[in-house]
C-alpha cells in the first residue's frame, strides 16, 4: 500500500536533520518575516528556505503550490494597490484605474510572507516522515492526541487526493463523464465530492476506533516500536535558531 503523506524520500543532509529542528526553523523563519516589515529581510529569509529546498531536491514539489497561491494572492495585490489607506504615489495607470506604490509594496510584502510560509513548512513536510515528527513530539512530552493532530494535518490532503482518484475511477467505470467542458466538470463535481467527504469521515471514524483498541488514550507510559534515530547535530541547530530568534527580537526592540 502506498504511504499517504507528502514526504519525498531524497538523499540529502536536510533529511538527516531532527524533525523538531525543522519545525523550529519553520516557526522562526515565519516569525522573522512578521517581526520586521522589511522586503529585504523577508526576501533573504525566503531565499534561505528555497536554498534548503534545492539542497533537499524537493523544490519542484513546492513550485505548483506557490503558483496556485500566487493566483489567489492576485486579488490581494489588486485590492491593496487600489485601496490601501496610505496610497499617495501613483505607480501604474490603466485607463481610469490607478495603482499606487504604497499599496503594491504592502501587497508584495504579504505575497513574500505567504511564499516564505509555504517554503518553510515545505522544508519540514517534504523532508520529514510524519511518523518521525509525531514520535519526536511525543518524546518531548507533548500529548499523543496533539501529536496525532499534527500527523493528521500532514496526511489530510494526500489522503483526500488518493480517495478522490479512486472515486473518480469508480464513477468513470459507471459511465460518468468527468472530463471535457466546464459544464461537464461542474456536473461531475457534486457526485464526486459527496463520496469523498463521506469516505473521509468514515476513515476518520475507523482510525479513531483502531487507535482506541490499541490503547491510544491509556494513561500508561508510551513505548516506541521504531528505534531511536541519530540526527545531524540537533542541539547545535536548535541553539543557532534560538540565538537568531533572540538576536532578532533584541535588534527589533533596540532598533
Amino acid at each position: 500500500m502506498e504511504p499517504i503523506h507528502l514526504y519525498t524520500q531524497r538523499k540529502s543532509w536536510i533529511s538527516q536533520i531532527d524533525p523538531l529542528s525543522k519545525l523550529l526553523f519553520a516557526f522562526v523563519s515565519i516569525f522573522m518575516t512578521y517581526l520586521f516589515s522589511s522586503i529585504t529581510i523577508t526576501c533573504f529569509v525566503l531565499l534561505i528556505s528555497i536554498v534548503l529546498l534545492m539542497v533537499a531536491r524537493v523544490l519542484k514539489k513546492i513550485v505548483p503550490l506557490l503558483a496556485i497561491s500566487f493566483t489567489l494572492l492576485l486579488s490581494i495585490i489588486i485590492v491593496q494597490g487600489l485601496t490601501h489607506p496610505t496610497n499617495e504615489t501613483p505607480l501604474l495607470t490603466i485607463g481610469s484605474i490607478v495603482f499606487y506604490q504604497e499599496g503594491l509594496t504592502f501587497a508584495f510584502l504579504i505575497t513574500l510572507r505567504v511564499f516564505n510560509m509555504l517554503a518553510a513548512f515545505g522544508v519540514l513536510i517534504l523532508t520529514t516522515k510524519p511518523d518521525d515528527l509525531m514520535e519526536s513530539l511525543m518524546k518531548q512530552g507533548m500529548s499523543p492526541k496533539i501529536s496525532y493532530v499534527f500527523l493528521s494535518v500532514f496526511q489530510l490532503i494526500p489522503q483526500m487526493r488518493a480517495t478522490l482518484g479512486k472515486i473518480t475511477d469508480a464513477q468513470r467505470s459507471r459511465g460518468m463523464e468527468t472530463e471535457g467542458s466546464l459544464m461537464i466538470r461542474i456536473k461531475a463535481f457534486f457526485p464526486l465530492i459527496g463520496p469523498v467527504v463521506l469516505s473521509s469521515l468514515n476513515m476518520t471514524k475507523e482510525r479513531a476506533i483502531a487507535l482506541e483498541v490499541r490503547g491510544f488514550s491509556s494513561k500508561g507510559k508510551k513505548t516506541f516500536l521504531i528505534e531511536e534515530k541519530s540526527y545531524f547535530y540537533p542541539k547545535f541547530i536548535k541553539c543557532v535558531l534560538v540565538t537568531l530568534l533572540i538576536a532578532a527580537i533584541v535588534w527589533r526592540i533596540v532598533g
